[in-house]
């Protein structure tokens, strides 16, 4: 059964859950073992393993679990001990997202043997990761950021100005700072395991223990004195234990849906750079490798799996600007003909790979991540989706005035669910949860309704046919 969304105050919602779905299918191809598995993009034959868990995580779990779970244990490896890991490649600053990915699918396919799996991967990677990466002096786990595996990502220092090769490892200092994103990717995780070893009925106190921790040190360490979040703190070189104060829009959307913030939400959120065509991924420009003339690739430019964090993060704040966040993400597609591409301009919006190592850079077309960003964005975002092993739930955020918001044959266990959501006027009564649980069979119905929010007027544009890479 196909899932549908419609959305009354912008058509736009539901032809980008259409087109997001689209390439989806798209992006899964068959491997010659006869296997299935979602590639990075058109532009990537392979997934990648931060690519495979964002990818999964409430997205395909979702809406194609059997892919998710095909390319979640695609990434893994099995070492000559004989256990599995998380692949051992040479982008190991964010591997542990896997985590995220394949707790996710546990979750809603309802497999406690894949959970155990999960536990005892995650496990087995987080013991390499704790010897190789873990820096007690402060903490935190040391690895470039979440969307950093190039330099123009890294202002200077660790990068250099002249910036002659691409990949953020070949900058010694660069494998030593301590990033937000990436931290918080192992909060998550930390918590993820506690909660698997629970479930399993294992101890999970270590696991409890080490997330408490670990939030305890981002919040020590990676914001400044008025408790604004910065990029990262240098753990080498002649900066060795300063904070970079440029706004990693990633980090600090995780640290909101997380739960890691102590500052408020509404304080992180505003802090992020948002520029003409939406927030953009780390902000401000580098000076002197960037400007508006000239934007990095990883710096300021709009990165539409980014954006898609924002806006989660935005509807787990009840931020109305949620709505303006997918405004600016449509304008993206609408302006690459109906098709999530994977860098835009910050000022024009149009598809554009940005400037690293002297040259612009091409922006890869049908990528997966930006498609999957907007899935989860609606299904955890707009309509505040949370699978455990025993229900789902449900608690939309607020909607634009006289909205409704309509989902169609979302997939669960046996049933599906078909759910109407509806903005209400101040001082109206409000049904804002629903709970169905793992049993249910046939197809279940759900009503909710929520606060009304207003929104900006510029309504976003409907998207053309699509461009054909």
């Amino acid at each position: 059964m196909t899932t549908t969304v419609t959305a009354t105050w912008s058509a736009s919602v539901g032809a980008l859950w259409d087109e997001a779905l689209a390439n989806l299918q798209r992006n899964t191809v068959t491997a010659a073992d006869g296997s299935t598995y979602i590639r990075a993009g058109a532009g990537y034959a392979d997934p990648w393993t931060r690519d495979a868990a964002l990818n999964s995580w409430g997205a395909a779990n979702v809406v194609r679990p059997g892919d998710a779970r095909s390319t979640l244990l695609r990434v893994c490896e099995t070492l000559p001990d004989g256990q599995t890991v998380i692949a051992q490649d040479d982008q190991w600053w964010d591997q542990i997202a896997w985590v995220l990915g394949a707790y996710d699918h546990s979750m809603w396919s309802g497999d406690r043997v894949f959970l155990r799996q999960v536990l005892e991967i995650g496990s087995a990677s987080l013991a390499i990761l704790d010897r190789d990466r873990f820096r007690p002096a402060w903490g935190l786990y040391a690895g470039p950021a979440l969307m950093q595996d190039g330099i123009s990502g890294l202002p200077t220092p660790p990068a250099s100005s002249d910036e002659p090769t691409s990949f953020v490892l070949d900058y010694p200092d660069a494998q030593e700072i301590m990033s937000l994103s990436t931290n918080a990717l192992y909060f998550r995780a930390l918590r993820l395991l506690a909660l698997a070893a629970a479930a399993l009925g294992e101890d999970a106190t270590e696991y409890e223990r080490r997330s408490a921790d670990l939030a305890a040190a981002i919040n020590a360490h990676l914001r400044d004195g008025e408790g604004r979040y910065g990029y990262f703190v240098h753990g080498s070189g002649r900066s060795r234990g300063a904070l970079d104060p440029h706004r990693e829009a990633a980090g600090l959307a995780l640290a909101v849906v997380f739960g890691i913030a102590e500052s408020p939400a509404s304080a992180v959120l505003a802090s992020m750079d948002r520029r003409a065509a939406g927030v953009v991924n780390v902000g401000p420009h580098f000076p002197d490798r960037y400007s508006d003339e000239r934007p990095g690739r990883h710096n300021v430019m709009c990165w539409p799996m980014v954006m898609g964090l924002v806006g989660l993060a935005e509807a787990v704040a009840d931020d109305g600007d949620v709505h303006r966040t997918m405004d600016d993400f449509s304008r993206l597609v609408a302006a690459s003909g109906g098709r999530f591409d994977e860098v835009y301009h910050p000022a024009s919006g149009v598809a554009d790979g940005g400037w690293q190592c002297g040259f612009r850079w091409p922006s890869e077309p049908d990528q997966t991540w930006s498609a999957t960003s907007y899935i989860r964005l609606v299904l955890e975002g707009l309509l505040g989706a949370r699978a455990s092993l025993d229900e789902v739930t449900f608690a939309p955020a607020a909607l634009p005035e006289g909205g409704v918001l309509e989902i169609t044959g979302i997939p669960w266990r046996a049933s599906t669910i078909d759910i109407v959501v509806r903005a209400t006027p101040d001082g109206a009564p409000l049904d804002r949860t629903a709970t169905v649980p793992a049993d249910a069979t046939g197809s279940v119905r759900c009503e909710l309704t929520v606060p009304a929010v207003a929104v900006p007027t510029a309504a976003a544009p409907a998207l053309p046919p699509r461009a054909e890479a």
